[in-house]
């Protein structure tokens, strides 16, 4: 920690830590829960993946911004933005080492600072960020605030007086689509249950020749049937799984019904929950691209791209008509799992990584087999 007098920012934590050093973005206090990820490059599709959705993003590689910010406008063949998750910034606050003010890449158009100042978000740079992962790591995550003031009248120990539990924000209703929108222009449909849908996902339907109808995440089956839909995914999100029961309803009837299902991330919680399984906060989360899980089916270990804070029981499956299929290498969590009726399945991790590897996009194709063989 570096209590210099000359940084005009301040990250705090609910535990009294304090962390001085130089914002960036805009001005501004912020306060989340801060989490970190592992991941070594995808800065721009990290940040605007929605599960990191008012939390404060702490990046453990130590530099960061120098391949710049390309710009939303390029696009790929499905007219998504190509190195975007999503329409904007998702986290409230960005942590960093090193803040690369120099890119060197040719599709960058913007600085990372200049990123954030266009979005109205808020950075704190020269930070150590590896004894801010071992706090983390050791007392679990946590509330915290940065407060950045160009005018140095920052007082700390004001900084937190504001915040709120994290626990109680329902931040998948500010992330999910206000109203139905459909990609592509196959007449086979493909429904997705937004409560923060990676735009990763919206591609591995597209390039399988299906088009897909995002809907709003407090949609009834009757809603969604209107469709015709050839399957249906439940969609990643941020935030705590408990603070969906009022949806569960809807994802148990998806689930018992014979509409070939997949679950991703906070969609894997849902549907466990909704079938009588529970759910636990994970002391520090799975943020990153580096995460190895087993396939319990294939013995076959992967190496996956996750960002959860949540997980399902692995023993209050027992309760339910659900098998696991995944577990976590790291620390035997549940990981995937299997209905017995073999038309739905659900993975924690992100199969689309974006970033990360694509070792376990399979799931996709288990998801589509499925869809295929109901249409036969």
């Amino acid at each position: 920690m570096n209590n210099s007098l000359e940084y005009d920012a301040v990250l705090m934590l609910e535990d009294g830590s304090k962390f001085h050093g130089t914002g960036f973005g805009k001005p501004s206090t912020v306060v989340g829960e801060v989490v970190f990820t592992t991941g070594m490059v995808g800065y721009t599709e990290s940040l605007t993946d929605p599960s990191f959705g008012g939390q404060l993003l702490s990046f453990t590689y130590p530099l960061i911004g120098n391949y710049g910010v390309p710009d939303y406008s390029n696009c790929d063949e499905y007219s998504l933005p190509a190195h975007f998750e999503s329409s904007k910034i998702q986290p409230s606050g960005v942590i960093v080492n090193e803040l690369c003010t120099s890119p060197n890449h040719w599709s960058s158009t913007k600085t990372f600072d200049e990123w954030l100042k266009s979005e109205e978000i808020t950075g704190i740079s020269n930070i150590d960020t590896r004894s801010l992962t071992l706090k983390i790591r050791e007392s679990g995550v946590m509330m915290g605030a940065i407060s950045y003031d160009p005018n140095n009248s920052i007082n700390p120990d004001s900084v937190l007086s504001n915040a709120k539990s994290y626990d109680t924000f329902e931040f998948f209703k500010n992330v999910s689509t206000p109203s139905p929108q459909t990609y592509g222009n196959s007449d086979d449909m493909i429904v997705i249950l937004d409560f923060g849908v990676k735009n990763g996902i919206l591609r591995n339907v597209l390039k399988r020749n299906y088009s897909a109808t995002v809907v709003p995440y407090n949609y009834n089956l009757d809603q969604i049937m209107e469709y015709n839909p050839k399957g249906i995914i439940i969609s990643n999100g941020p935030g705590d799984p408990q603070r969906c029961t009022d949806y569960l309803d809807t994802i148990k009837q998806i689930c018992n019904s014979p509409i070939p299902t997949l679950g991703i991330c906070l969609g894997h919680q849902l549907i466990s929950l909704s079938l009588g399984a529970s759910t636990y906060k994970l002391q520090y989360g799975h943020r990153g691209q580096n995460k190895s899980c087993k396939d319990l089916i294939s013995g076959r270990s992967y190496v996956t791209s996750q960002n959860h804070g949540y997980a399902v029981d692995i023993d209050s499956l027992s309760k339910t008509d659900l098998k696991p299929w995944f577990v976590n290498l790291d620390d035997n969590s549940l990981e995937g799992v299997r209905h017995i009726n073999h038309s739905c399945i659900a993975v924690q991790f992100h199969p689309e990584a974006h970033p990360g590897p694509y070792d376990t996009s399979y799931v996709f194709d288990e998801f589509f087999n499925m869809v295929v063989g109901d249409s036969n």
